[in-house]
């Protein structure tokens, strides 16, 4: 049997330091809707009432990363709403707790433990990496049923060099050994490439492991890479790097980085004329308005949302916060919602009393085991909590991305 993770080990994870325990207050908004719309008490113990679910949601709703924040919980707040106008879970309603975590690990802890003080059942969260590590070590002494929607660190869910998995947390996303293998893998067997270059931000989880799995890969099925660069925090000159990769003449560059930073480094390799194609990974998702068609001609990354796969959530979007759905993210919180609320009907069929610990532990069995049908695909999950399905791969058309194919 895999062990469980600890709370100690992934606070040590994560960067995370807490004093004494003592916790500062959560920053930023947060607020508590149910069906009807009306605001409930905020007493601890309050979710085995039996006249609500509590669920929380949480992400950075502010601050440099909250393009991905606010589309995960606007994407797992339309799901639980979508739920309780269909009449909830047996006949109860889901009241959502949201909180901003602002992008950081230690506020994350913060509202997650105000969540739990105020009575949640299970947690759709956190967002990026950092937090997520935090979070999920704080839920660990809790045995809270959380799934993350977008998190892509395998650590999240499990620590390889010991083995150990964190029971209680899910992921609804691909990891970053996943992402990066499959792009290796779409680039030589696809794409037909041999020769590939890499240019990554150091000291990123996400960004790092992207590249060391693609370059493994890589090399693996037969291709070289012919130059690996690297950048760090805060750069915005990367012609150097640019320039070295141009020099070795690579047939594509992997750039496992995020949307805004890649605009640049595309921006910046059209100008010195490193014109071959990119690849990259998720946080490629919202590069058309940061980059040119020609900077993005013959490129290719993998999502796990491809725009018009699910028609009817892109118009229960649309409806509910009047705009088109912003990234590939929002599919991934409702779908991370409908995975909670698929083991939250287990504990409810059960006859279980919500927020006890016989609840919290049917919830998270029932999602280990269980089927989830999603909108980014039917998946299970495997040993280590991550879904099993496949990728979207897209390309763009006239700048605009498009679905290629799945892979």
């Amino acid at each position: 049997m895999k062990k469980m993770i600890t709370r100690r080990n992934f606070l040590a994870a994560a960067g995370v330091v807490a004093a004494a325990g003592v916790l500062t207050a959560c920053g930023g908004s947060s607020s508590s809707t149910a069906a009807s719309g009306s605001a409930a008490g905020s007493a601890a113990g309050s979710a085995a009432s039996g006249e609500t679910i509590k669920v929380g949601v949480m992400g950075p709703l502010s601050g440099n990363v909250s393009v991905y924040g606010q589309a995960v919980v606007n994407g797992a707040s339309l799901y639980l709403k979508q739920v309780n106008a269909d009449g909830g879970i047996n006949g109860k309603q889901i009241e959502i707790l949201t909180e901003d975590e602002q992008g950081d690990a230690t506020q994350a802890v913060n509202c997650f433990t105000k969540m739990v003080d105020e009575g949640i059942t299970a947690l759709v969260g956190d967002v990026t990496t950092t937090p997520t590590l935090a979070v999920a070590a704080e839920s660990a002494d809790y045995n809270m049923p959380m799934v993350t929607a977008s998190a892509t660190a395998e650590a999240v869910t499990y620590d390889a060099e010991t083995d150990t998995v964190n029971a209680n947390v899910f992921r609804a996303t691909f990891t970053d050994p996943f992402q990066g293998i499959k792009m290796a893998d779409y680039a030589y067997k696809k794409l037909g490439y041999t020769k590939a270059a890499v240019i990554f931000k150091k000291g990123a989880d996400y960004n790092e492991g992207l590249a060391e799995n693609f370059v493994n890969e890589f090399e693996s099925l037969g291709g070289t890479i012919v130059d690996q660069e690297s950048y760090s925090d805060g750069d915005v000159d990367f012609k150097t790097q640019l320039t070295s990769i141009l020099g070795k003449a690579p047939e594509t560059v992997f750039c496992p980085n995020y949307y805004e930073e890649v605009g640049q480094i595309l921006s910046q390799a059209e100008s010195i004329g490193l014109t071959v194609p990119f690849l990259g990974g998720d946080g490629w998702d919202g590069l058309e308005g940061y980059a040119t068609a020609d900077q993005l001609k013959d490129s290719y990354f993998c999502a796990n949302y491809a725009k018009g796969a699910s028609p009817e959530f892109e118009e229960a979007y649309k409806a509910e916060y009047g705009e088109e759905y912003p990234n590939g993210f929002a599919p991934l919180g409702y779908d991370a919602a409908k995975t909670v609320v698929y083991g939250l009907q287990a504990a409810e069929d059960a006859g279980l009393e919500a927020g006890s610990d016989e609840y919290k532990q049917a919830v998270i069995d029932a999602i280990a085991s269980g089927t989830i049908d999603g909108i980014t695909g039917t998946f299970t999950f495997d040993e280590h909590h991550n879904p099993v399905k496949e990728t979207a791969i897209l390309t763009y058309v006239d700048g605009k991305p498009e679905l290629k194919e799945m892979f």
